[in-house]
Formats: structure tokens, sequence, C-alpha cells
């Protein structure tokens, strides 16, 4: 009787890629907020992978109220933890149109086939379908490398526009891999040309060592909120399209209807249509100095504060991808009101969590504040279902798809198509 000796081989380690990320939305030395959402995901992919980061920074930032020169620091490469972040300098000529992402390529290239002899990236993760996704299509024929696009909302915009439009769907066939933050986004994905099998949803996380439920008396103290009104809390960017105004147009028919409701708007300035002006039209209009409240751009702390304080988290804007503020309400206890907008009903699942409205529908925006506004929500399981999903969870849902892109190229795809 013969016996079989069975020898076990050792498992194969296959070595995480090397991943060379492109965005031109993301922190700066003059502009800390910006594209946070971007970093905090690279971050944590950093630590379950190698991560280089390319930044984009026109020399001329034409987007906002005037033009101005983005500042930088002096260091041509920046360590942020396990990140090495580039900032690259950009030439981008007014009325350029077109040939926005093939111009950004084109200034690249040079750099990136030098950093590649130091750093062999094995893919090209680009960040917004346009400029940088078309640029990243380029880029990738030039180095040989797949490269994989991460949809985040600006895309619904971008696709507007017949040629940017025509640029997305040049790229996104040629795509390794497509993530979304939204379904919504995903269907534009392949609507444009997407491998359905290649293109996942995977949305944003939340910090929840920063955003988690303070005691709420305490933080209206330190706040200084009126104990004996309600309060209505909106952030983000002051531009018009976040709907901040909207809200305030409201508080007169909340207050008619017996609601006494203060509005906390908290942020700055962005690189939209400035909303300041309309708020305070508003306010005059309606008498509503004492009730309409501007504090600023504040820290993520004290966001969360205010997010723990308020009786009502509000979002009117009409075009999200994953609105990580009301994430991190959620994270804080805080229930919302929001228009549906991106993944707005994805992170407000059932009427436990608040309340979503059509976009643009004022009657029906009024109507869910009133109806929230008289409502007892459990803030402790708000609590739960808003910080359940972290950003280490993200990175990892990342990193699967970044390594299938690596691992399953096929020939006539990716980098060399």
């Amino acid at each position: 009787m013969r016996n079989d000796v069975r020898v076990r081989q050792a498992p194969v380690m296959i070595p995480p890629p090397g991943i060379l990320s492109l965005s031109s939305v993301f922190p700066r030395p003059g502009e800390p907020r910006f594209g946070l959402f971007v970093a905090r995901r690279l971050e944590h992919l950093a630590r379950l992978a190698p991560v280089e980061v390319v930044v984009p920074v026109p020399w001329i930032e034409t987007s906002g109220p005037r033009p101005r020169m983005p500042r930088l620091g002096g260091e041509p490469a920046v360590a942020q933890g396990a990140l090495t972040v580039h900032y690259r300098r950009w030439l981008y000529p007014p009325g350029l149109g077109v040939w926005h992402p093939a111009w950004m390529a084109a200034q690249l290239a040079p750099f990136l086939r030098r950093l590649r002899k130091r750093f062999a990236f094995d893919v090209i993760d680009a960040h917004f379908g346009y400029p940088e996704g078309a640029a990243a299509l380029r880029l990738a024929r030039r180095l040989g490398v797949p490269f994989t696009v991460t949809l985040r909302g600006v895309e619904l915009i971008h696709a507007r526009s017949p040629r940017r439009r025509a640029q997305m769907a040049e790229a996104f066939p040629h795509a390794a891999a497509v993530i979304a933050v939204s379904s919504e986004l995903r269907d534009l994905a392949v609507s444009l040309g997407a491998d359905p099998g290649r293109a996942a949803v995977i949305g944003n996380g939340v910090d929840t060592g920063v955003f988690y439920p303070r005691p709420r008396e305490e933080a209206r103290r330190r706040l200084q909120m009126d104990p004996s009104r309600l309060h209505i809390l909106s952030a983000g960017w002051l531009v018009l399209e976040k709907g901040h105004h909207r809200i305030a147009a409201l508080l007169p028919r909340l207050h008619a209807a017996g609601l006494r409701a203060d509005l906390w708007i908290v942020g700055e300035a962005g690189r939209g249509a400035d909303a300041r002006p309309e708020i305070a039209r508003i306010v005059d209009r309606h008498g509503l100095q004492q009730h309409v409240h501007l504090p600023g751009a504040v820290a993520p702390e004290i966001l969360a504060e205010y997010m723990s304080a308020c009786d009502l988290f509000c979002l009117a804007s009409e075009r999200e991808g994953w609105p990580n503020v009301i994430q991190e309400a959620l994270a804080c206890g805080a229930p919302v009101v929001a228009a549906r907008a991106g993944a707005v009903a994805d992170l407000i699942p059932s009427e436990e969590f608040g309340l979503v409205v059509p976009p643009g529908r004022d009657e029906a925006l009024l109507s869910a504040l009133d109806q929230a506004l008289r409502r007892s929500f459990d803030r402790a399981r708000i609590a739960r279902h808003g910080g359940s999903r972290s950003w280490a969870q993200v990175a990892a849902e990342a990193m699967e798809v970044l390594r299938g892109a690596v691992q399953e190229r096929r020939p006539g795809k990716g980098g060399n198509s």
C-alpha cells in the first residue's frame, strides 16, 4: 500500500502595490481644510500600502471670488504621517477648455518619470473624473501602469458639458477600476463606459476620535446658545449651492408656527458664488439679526460641539457626492434633515435618523424641519449609526479594489490600452 506524502507549500505573500495618488483637491499649506475627505482616505490607505500623492496646484487660482496665487511650503515633498505629498505647480491658461486634462498630464509626466525611479508605483489612483481621471488615462499610457478613478460628486456637473463628458467617456472604459462614493455616481460612470464589474461604491468614513456626542447642555453653554430656543445647524462652504440661505429664508415661517428656532451657519467663503450677501439680505428683510449666527470657520473639534449642541442638522444643497458633514453630524448624535442628493439617502436610511426631502423644494424642506423639530429622536442610536463607518474600513475597501486593479490587469486595459 502506497503512502502519499503531501508537501504543504507556504502561501505566496504578494506585497501591496505602490500607489501614486493624483488629486488637485487636497489640503494645502494655505488651505488646511481643502479636500480633507481625500486626505483622510489616503492617510489610512498609507497604513496598508506605500502611497505618495501628487497635488497639482495652479500658479494662479481662478476659482473663487478673485484670482490668487495659492501658498505652498518650501519643501518639494512633505511627509504627512505615512504619506508623502508632492505639491506641483502647473500652468493653467484661461480658456484651456477641452485641453485641460492633456495639459495637466503633459506637465506632470516628466516629474512622474523621475519619481518612478525612486518610487516604483504600480497604479495611478486618480481622484475626480475630470480633469484628474482624464489626465490619468494619458499618464498611465505614458508610464505603462493601470489607473483607477474615484468619482466624488462634481462629475455630475462636468457631465453637463459635452466636451468634459466626452473626456470622461474616453477615460472610464480604460480604467482598471472606478470607485464612486454613491450609487448615483457609479451609474454615471457605467453610462460613460465604465465596466460594471469594475465599478464599486465606497463611501467615505468618519473620524470618531473627533466626531462623537458631547453633553448637550454643556456644549450649548460654551457656544452661548440661548437655552429657550431651538437650534438648527448648517455647515459647509458659504456658497449658494450649499443652500444655507434657503434655510434662513424659512425661519420666519417656523417662528410663525410656534417654533422659536435659531440658525447657526458654520463655515467660510468657498470657491463658488458667495452666499453671505444673500444671507444678509434675508436677515435684514425679516429682522433675523438675533436668530441667524455665522461663527465662521471653526476647528473640527468645535464643529463637533455645534453638532452635539444643535436640535437638528440641516443640509439643503442640491448636489453632493458623499456629504461628510452629514455623517459627522450623525456621529455626534444630531438628527438630520437633508435634500436628496448623492449618498444622502444611504446616510439617512430611515426616519430614525432624520428626514430626506426632494432637492430644491422649499415647501418640502419647511415641512421636514417642522416635523423634525417637534419629534423626539434617540440621539445615542443616531450616534452609533453615524460612527459605524471608519476611515480604516474605507481604506481597506479601497485597498482591495486597487490591489485587484494591479493583479488582474489584462492586456489592452489600464495603462497600455
